[in-house]
């Protein structure tokens, strides 16, 4: 059989990009899919008002990873990522906020105003989750150990355990805690002031629909602190242009590697002859092969909807229906005329420019989780604001400005007799409203809004349950076990076909990882 391409990737999202990068840097032809007119997947910025653009979905930097942004020249190809003056800022009531960020000594003033022990104990607690953050960073970008592999893996198996084995007996308690704790037991252990305890309780439900008192939640806290920005451990940033500016760097460098890019080319089908995958059956019929074919899918798209039934095992096919997924989000972008002046800090400033979260304790969070469980979605969500504009003048005209609302919890699935297609506006028109509890000009600033619901999300970026993460990040669902256990090691179970998107380690974000570690992987089949 004829096979041009050495390998095909379904799906031209960034992790897809990435691993197109590594393999033809060995000088694999390689040929990316993309569904969409544009790539990127969900790392996209687009024009949704006349004269306003903004990041589609995700909208943020941090987790992507330093390695891949030198290996792909990613700053030679346009990127520039600016650092947020301080990490979040939070308005707490009329009267009061609280600022989080910059500097050590400046996130101390803050807390010291509600919490003199508080402030005392951020050292120490900022040093325990640096340590246990060191010890998995260097995880990332290796392919983690596959239960019931070979003795390669049996071997891999013992490197990770040396590096555990060598921290202190607190450090591995907190290792522990920290993977199977929920984020409210862990912060309620260590302070006692609710603004702080709500500041850092946010990050463990960012694409996590859960109450911050879930077990398991704390992992998904520690998730998003693994990141950086120009080298500054911790920080989180705006890139130029959108994070669309990030998927156009990555795709100029995959060109400038000689990769096929190839867009509105939707897969219909795998190509499966006796156990192997051959190629793909595109929907206008035509059929491409290669030698190897990797997926930037979600799991679930891929094994639902890409792969022939009657090729994937039983079993495997069981598990991946019980894959979780559904990050209870609803993203926004909005169009304004004038900045938000919140009751609390109403002049123009740094808090502009830095992650603005209308989530005051962590029992509104909890709450904001009864009530998309009960309801559909929060009758009190908690809304995180960025205005990214007020850094980059190439989004907005002069003057005016656009931001996005990354809004929870709402259901993936309304309850029965409601739909997503009918209940959009209704909760858009929620969440400006909570935006306006706490900035009474908000509302009236509006000039135009984009709704994504996460049945939205699913069907215009993949995102299965509108989850952001391609699944889950909880304990049965990390490590060996991403997807699935026996499989984490971005392979399948059909020979010649591997994974290489957010649903397999070390999860979602826009860090490129994935696909740099499925490229290795793809590289060692050969």
């Amino acid at each position: 059989m004829n096979q041009p391409y050495d390998a095909i990737i379904i799906g031209g999202g960034h992790n897809g990009l990435v691993c197109a990068c590594y393999l033809a840097a060995k000088k694999l032809k390689v040929r990316v899919l993309e569904r969409r007119p544009v790539v990127g997947g969900a790392a996209v910025t687009e024009e949704f008002h006349p004269g306003f653009r903004n990041s589609s979905a995700s909208y943020t930097v941090s987790l992507l990873n330093p390695t891949i942004i030198r290996d792909l020249k990613l700053p030679a190809h346009g990127l520039r990522v600016v650092e947020r003056p301080f990490s979040n800022f939070l308005p707490l009531s009329d009267t009061e906020h609280i600022k989080v960020g910059g500097s050590l000594a400046s996130t101390q003033r803050e807390v010291a105003r509600f919490s003199a022990r508080d402030a005392d104990k951020l050292p120490a607690y900022y040093t325990m989750l640096d340590r246990v953050a060191a010890v998995l960073k260097d995880l990332l970008l290796e392919t983690p150990p596959n239960v019931g592999g070979g003795v390669a893996d049996i071997f891999q198996a013992l490197k990770i355990g040396k590096r555990f084995k060598s921290l202190d007996m607190a450090a591995r308690r907190d290792v522990l805690n920290l993977f199977t704790q929920s984020a409210g037991e862990m912060l309620d252990d260590w302070f006692e002031s609710a603004p702080i305890k709500a500041c850092f309780g946010f990050d463990s439900v960012v694409g996590n629909f859960a109450s911050p008192y879930t077990p398991g939640s704390a992992y998904v806290l520690l998730h998003h602190v693994f990141g950086e920005v120009n080298g500054k451990p911790g920080i989180w940033g705006h890139a130029i242009g959108g994070m669309g500016a990030i998927s156009d760097a990555i795709a100029a460098e995959a060109r400038a590697r000689g990769v096929e890019i190839s867009t509105d080319a939707a897969v219909k089908t795998l190509i499966v002859e006796n156990g192997v995958a051959q190629g793909v059956e595109m929907a206008d019929g035509t059929k491409i092969y290669a030698k190897q074919v990797v997926s930037n899918l979600h799991p679930q798209l891929l094994f639902q909807t890409i792969v022939p039934p009657q090729d994937v095992p039983a079993e495997f096919s069981q598990r991946i229906n019980a894959y979780q997924s559904g990050s209870g989000t609803f993203r926004m972008n909005v169009a304004l005329s004038e900045l938000p002046r919140f009751t609390c800090l109403p002049e123009v400033g740094q808090h502009h420019s830095s992650g603005i979260i209308m989530a005051p304790s962590m029992q509104y969070m909890e709450q904001a989780y009864f009530d998309a469980r009960t309801f559909g979605w929060s009758k009190n969500p908690i809304v995180e604001i960025l205005i990214p504009s007020t850094v980059d003048d190439s989004l907005a005209p002069a003057g005016q400005h656009v931001a996005s609302l990354f809004c929870q919890h709402v259901a993936p699935t309304l309850p029965s007799g409601m739909h997503w297609d009918d209940k959009r506006e209704e909760v858009a028109n929620v969440m400006i409203d909570t935006v306006n509890k706490f900035a009474p000009n908000f509302k009236a600033s509006v000039i135009a809004k984009q709704m994504h619901s996460p049945l939205d999300l699913q069907r215009k970026f993949g995102l299965i349950g509108g989850d952001i993460f391609h699944g889950k990040l909880s304990l049965n669902q990390l490590f060996s076990a991403r997807p699935i256990l026996g499989f984490g090691n971005y392979r399948t179970p059909i020979k010649g076909l591997f994974q290489c998107g957010a649903g397999t380690h070390p999860g979602g974000g826009v860090t490129g990882i994935p696909g740099h570690n499925a490229a290795v992987e793809i590289l060692k089949a050969r």
